[in-house]
């Protein structure tokens, strides 16, 4: 089959926002984030635990509300959509979620498993049984899943194969675009390697856009065109992936590229400690949120809002230091 090529932009997310009631205020989970993914392409997010890196993917597909912004997909905004034009969408847009342990039902089989979205979105209708096990016999060829392992269930497998049913699912409706939450996360080393080639060649071959969630640094290089790096639920530096890891500029990124471990016993470790206490992202206020844990911190930063700026051709980033005085902005 022929592989397929990036074209125009397929997903642009606008002023994103997620916000959740606590009995403190409102916790800005995901806070103003904007950015496009080209057809065929692969964003990837990275951050720390807790930056709003899941709540983002979600909010895209609307398995969270957003409080604000908007979501186009192919032009459709998919903020406006009702329950039924929502669920017609889900055709397009799916996600593959980070837990292959959870996020199977442990009462189905793998055939039951993967067959559920064709029966919901009434692509083949429970008499035209040959014709679904046909093709879930050819999702399974596809994610290479042995087709001995058809009548199995989640807890006769290793976590590779519960992977990939999970990848099988999402693909049985002929998605897109994908949301990746850490898809690799729970597997070994070896298997990661498996599942993250498995992912390339299905991108190659139908032209699907990923939005790639991850921690892994390593592994976002190796998969993605843009990185957007996010910090308590804003973007702090966004750029194509190679600018990334040879300019980083904002010093959140730096020091999370500093933290990647190099495989070579000679190697001095360059690593960037990051000391300071953590901005609470429950009404966390206009300044900048790495302020307090940032070596380069001045005054400023604490009280004033900055956007994004171009530093150079394709490189964003939010920072004091980069931004000039008319770029000041008021949330």
């Amino acid at each position: 089959m022929a592989e397929y090529s990036a074209g125009g932009e397929q997903l642009v997310v606008k002023n994103l926002k997620k916000y959740f009631n606590t009995p403190g205020g409102k916790l800005h989970a995901v806070d103003n984030v904007s950015f496009s993914i080209r057809k065929g392409e692969t964003l990837g997010v990275v951050g720390e635990s807790g930056c709003g890196k899941s709540t983002m993917g979600r909010a895209i597909l609307r398995l969270h509300e957003p409080t604000s912004g908007q979501v186009l997909f192919d032009g459709v905004d998919v903020t406006a959509l009702k329950a039924a034009q929502m669920k017609a969408m889900r055709t397009q847009m799916q996600i593959i979620f980070q837990d292959p342990y959870s996020s199977l039902n442990p009462r189905m089989t793998v055939r039951e498993a993967i067959s559920e979205p064709l029966l919901i979105h009434k692509l083949y209708r429970r008499g035209q049984k040959e014709e679904m096990n046909r093709r879930v016999r050819e999702i399974m060829d596809l994610v290479g899943l042995a087709e001995r392992l058809i009548n199995t269930y989640p807890h006769e497998l290793d976590g590779g194969r519960r992977q990939r049913i999970g990848i099988a699912r999402a693909l049985a409706v002929n998605p897109k675009f994908i949301v990746c939450d850490e898809p690799v996360s729970a597997l070994d080393v070896s298997i990661q390697a498996q599942v993250l080639n498995l992912m390339q060649d299905l991108q190659a071959q139908f032209g699907v856009t990923y939005l790639f969630i991850t921690h892994d640094l390593s592994v976002v290089k190796h998969l993605s065109n843009e990185i957007v790096v996010m910090y308590l639920g804003e973007m702090v530096e966004k750029c194509r992936a190679e600018q990334l890891f040879t300019n980083p500029v904002h010093p959140y990124t730096q020091a999370l590229l500093s933290a990647i471990p190099v495989p070579d016993p000679d190697y001095r470790s360059q690593r960037i400690p990051l000391k300071g206490e953590l901005t609470s992202p429950i009404e966390p206020g206009v300044g900048c949120r790495f302020a307090k844990r940032c070596p380069y911190a001045c005054e400023e930063c604490a009280c004033v809002p900055y956007r994004f700026v171009e530093i150079e051709p394709d490189h964003f980033v939010s920072c004091a230091k980069f931004a000039p005085a008319d770029q000041a902005v008021q949330r």
